[in-house]
């Protein structure tokens, strides 16, 4: 068993050389950016990621569920390389090239919707969520969005007046899209409406139809419902299959287009390519980036060829959007995707939830589990009768976390995701398992 592919701290963290980088960063960076904990990246290989200091971490993080296909995966570097030195841009705005018809074929292939599809390249998810908003506009011409209250879509304007995540996030930025309406999403671990998981009647969804639609927005004028299949920053929440099939059949009812937001849930990171597969419906728009190209800048909506067809020549564009380079990183995920790691993340995934579930019974921090495949979250609770939040225990466990080896993110106000590469095994689940056993129970012991 090679011991590259595990953790190994040689300093006290942060290192020297990772204390002058931060401080130049301090310097030179905007502030605007969160960091969790000092660690300064130098390289990495699959799951493992080594500082400029010589540490060496198991990544759960995975830059934000992003390296799908681990760091610096061999085929994927080689896809670059090659496709570097034959052009790296062209613009696909203005001129043609076979990798970006390549990868929107590909996204045909793959998108769990019927009928031919068409892409919309991007460089990012919120560049992707922009292009969808546009779309379902000129498609419907109406004016109104339904998104839902723990969303996280992405910090340029049209996406941000979708966010509903945090409220730092909006601060001192408005006015944002007055046309967006915020909805409860399905967050059945504590129900705004006060009902117990077992007696749940989706209150949420009869709150838009009841509510928002009587009594705030009509239904038709409503463009789209842009819902994450699984919410990402809000918490990794996972809802019961009716409410993704309820909301569905409200869209349709109503002539709404149905955009699954899969930027940070797709990709295979839930043992499926898109997690909205999960629920038996099939959206009109997906919009996809993080995971799509194991590390380089790529965004893409993919919807219906009819929906795609609306809009004209100069409706919308991208200079750098779908990039030779960025193409052909993507083409390469894909292959090794299907090959073998979306059934890895379903199995590791499996193993990992099965082993934090057991924990929640040998820990009073640990509220709830939850996830599919490889994204999976903890949530941090003071007691678990009152299931009261606990954010700062939640901080102090994944900065242990760190210190011990292993790199972790929060999410919601007191969840703690993993979202490893897709190419983690079971020995390092099992370690990472073990190194964030010992951080919870040394924040119990106080």
């Amino acid at each position: 068993m090679s011991s590259d592919k595990f953790p190994e701290i040689k300093t006290k963290l942060p290192g020297p050389r990772a204390k002058e980088v931060i401080e130049r960063d301090g310097r030179f960076i905007s502030k605007s950016y969160t960091r969790s904990y000092p660690m300064v990246a130098k390289k990495g290989t699959g799951a493992v990621v080594e500082d400029v200091d010589g540490n060496r971490f198991l990544d759960f993080t995975a830059g934000i569920a992003v390296c799908a296909t681990g760091h610096s995966h061999p085929e994927v570097v080689s896809a670059v390389k090659k496709q570097a030195e034959a052009l790296i841009h062209m613009s696909g705005t203005d001129f043609y090239y076979e990798p970006q018809v390549d990868l929107a074929e590909k996204m045909n292939e793959i998108a769990p919707i019927s009928g031919e599809c068409k892409s919309f390249f991007g460089n990012s998810g919120a560049e992707a969520i922009e292009a969808a908003m546009k779309l379902a506009r000129y498609y419907t011409r109406r004016p109104i969005y339904i998104a839902f209250y723990g969303a996280f879509h992405g910090r340029t304007f049209g996406a941000l007046s979708l966010t509903a995540s945090k409220s730092v996030q909006r601060k001192f930025f408005s006015p944002l899209l007055p046309s967006v309406v915020h909805s409860p999403y399905a967050y059945c671990y504590r129900c705004p409406f006060g009902k117990e998981v077992k007696s749940c009647d989706l209150e949420c969804v009869k709150f838009l139809e009841d509510y928002i639609f009587e009594k705030e927005v009509p239904p038709e004028e409503v463009a789209a419902i842009v819902v994450e299949p699984i919410q990402g920053e809000g918490g990794y929440i996972v809802p019961p299959d009716k409410f993704i099939k309820r909301l569905h059949q409200i869209a349709k009812k109503y002539g709404i287009l149905f955009v699954s937001d899969e930027v940070q849930a797709g990709m295979g990171r839930t043992g499926k390519m898109f997690a909205i597969e999960h629920f038996g419906v099939e959206p009109d728009i997906i919009t996809v980036a993080k995971g799509i190209a194991s590390g380089m800048p790529l965004g893409i909506m993919v919807s219906r060829r009819e929906i795609m067809d609306a809009w004209v020549p100069g409706s919308h564009a991208s200079t750098f959007g779908g990039n030779p380079v960025s193409c052909a990183a993507a083409l390469a995920t894909i292959k090794l995707l299907k090959e073998k790691y979306i059934e890895n993340a379903a199995k590791v995934g499996g193993y990992i939830l099965e082993e934090l579930t057991k924990m929640k019974d040998r820990h009073r921090l640990i509220g709830d589990v939850r996830g599919k495949g490889l994204m999976i979250a903890v949530e941090m609770v003071k007691d678990k009768e009152t299931k009261e939040k606990a954010p700062e225990e939640r901080n102090k466990v994944v900065y242990k976390a760190f210190e011990k080896g292993l790199l972790v993110l929060a999410c919601g106000p007191n969840g703690l995701r993993f979202s490893p590469p897709l190419v983690v095994d079971k020995e390092q689940a099992e370690r990472a398992l073990s190194i964030f056993e010992e951080a919870l129970t040394e924040v119990e012991k106080g």
